[in-house]
């Protein structure tokens, strides 16, 4: 709770400074984006400024955002998050092996470290970096990203075809 917006900058904090390095070392961390959307913070955390990764922000089943949802973006103006996945009353197995949902990033985050696992499997040749760009690139807003969106959402299909 110490930090400031300013530090939101990708290297200030040791562990968005890691994360910022990860890609380089052929790993895609997608990190969530925060449910801080309604506090009085509203901006995503630490890691998700990080500069070579995925953030992944939440939204409903109708593509809205979630209120609950961080937003961008970064203190050095980088568009954050990067994308938008299903995060209101998402499937959820609770530890007693039932299914219910559950909302949160930390439920959009996974299912987008699912695509890009899936995508990256399905483009083996491409770098960790080459990889985050092609999921920037697929999303619906990439032509007009802001700092609710992002890039919007990722059309995983289109990725590949483009790509492939």
């Amino acid at each position: 709770t110490s930090h400031q917006y300013k530090e939101l900058d990708g290297r200030t904090a040791l562990i968005s400074n890691t994360s910022s390095l990860l890609a380089g070392k052929g790993i895609i961390h997608v990190n969530s984006a925060g449910n801080a959307g309604r506090g009085t913070w509203k901006k995503i955390g630490f890691p998700a400024d990080g500069i070579d990764m995925l953030t992944v922000g939440a939204a409903d089943s109708s593509m809205l955002n979630a209120v609950f949802s961080s937003l961008g973006p970064a203190a050095d103006g980088r568009v954050k998050p990067d994308v938008m996945a299903m995060g209101v009353k998402t499937a959820v197995v609770k530890g007693n092996g039932s299914l219910s949902t559950a909302n949160g990033t930390s439920f959009s985050c996974p299912v987008t470290a699912g695509m890009v696992a899936c995508l990256w499997q399905a483009l083996p040749n491409k770098t960790a970096k080459e990889m985050i760009e092609i999921v920037r690139k697929s999303g619906s807003n990439y032509n007009t990203p802001d700092n609710i969106f992002g890039y919007g959402f990722t059309d995983y299909w289109k990725a590949y075809l483009k790509n492939k």
